[in-house]
């Protein structure tokens, strides 16, 4: 990769204070297989860290549910090698079971204990942005939305996020609490939650589209994403991510990835211009 590569993305500020550049890095792969334990290579998984930063990534994404643990202590100890200090975002409300299963869990005693260790594993006073991580069905919504804004007054936490929710669970948690960002799952050829992006618009709050790169080998998606990268000089990931840059002023793409490789030509992304013609081909995929 080309020694000019740089987050060329546009900025936006999360809950009117953060300035961070549209295009970041999602740390879930800075573990081991499966999302569970160490990587095989922490020296590796650190080196992927601060060549995100050197490429001007300043956003990073992670959760206390990956390794689980392991991702916010490995972006601990990479960061504190680098002259560097990203935003970083956590996230609170999935527990990780053993076999891979992701369960919900919402109890407010739960994620208040659970902010105490993530900001130990991380290093900090306050973490930059703190998100809920899944609505869980077994706890009132409000109740676990509770527990993050009493995580802010308390001054553990300067953001608060959302993910995975519905508008009018948005709706809800923008009565008791300041919302910074939503993360839900959201890519080119997916986008059900087109009404939670356009909310987000509506009241400037930031979208960050999990999975940002899910369907890109998909029948159907390929090929039209190879074409418009052809023409633009771009791999079909490439421009899955432009797509999502160029498709609204709010969101905030998270790629992961445990390869530099793969990183640079993320960041790389952030330099490629979609035409209109680009961008109605790309809008015409069907989504699921």
């Amino acid at each position: 990769m080309a020694d000019d590569v740089h987050n060329e993305s546009d900025t936006f500020d999360i809950g009117g204070e953060l300035t961070v550049h549209r295009l970041g890095f999602g740390a879930m792969r800075l573990t081991g297989e499966d999302i569970i334990g160490r990587p095989d290579d922490e020296e590796t998984a650190r080196s992927v860290v601060h060549r995100a930063t050197e490429l001007g990534v300043d956003f990073v994404d992670t959760a206390d549910s990956y390794g689980p643990g392991v991702s916010e202590r490995v972006l601990r100890e990479a960061l504190a090698e680098v002259d560097a200090d990203p935003v970083v975002a956590s996230k609170a409300g999935l527990l990780r079971h053993r076999d891979g299963e992701w369960l919900p869990h919402g109890d407010p005693d739960y994620l208040h204990n659970q902010v105490l260790a993530s900001k130990d594993r991380l290093g900090v006073d306050s973490i930059d942005l703190y998100q809920f991580h899944r609505p869980d069905p077994d706890t009132d919504f409000e109740d676990s939305v509770h527990a993050f804004a009493e995580m802010k007054d308390a001054g553990q936490v300067d953001h608060v996020g959302l993910s995975n929710v519905t508008v009018e669970q948005l709706d809800l948690a923008r009565d008791i609490v300041d919302i910074g960002t939503v993360q839900n799952q959201y890519n080119v050829a997916y986008r059900g939650d087109e009404d939670v992006l356009q909310a987000c618009e509506e009241y400037d709050v930031g979208f960050i589209p999990w999975g940002p790169l899910y369907t890109v080998d998909d029948d159907g998606v390929a090929g039209v994403l190879d074409e418009v990268g052809e023409a633009r000089d771009a791999s079909r990931r490439q421009v899955a991510l432009a797509w999502l840059l160029h498709h609204s002023d709010v969101t905030l793409p998270i790629p992961g990835t445990s390869s530099v490789d793969h990183l640079e030509s993320n960041v790389a992304a952030s330099g490629v211009e979609l035409t209109d013609e680009d961008l109605a081909k790309l809008n015409d995929i069907d989504p699921q």
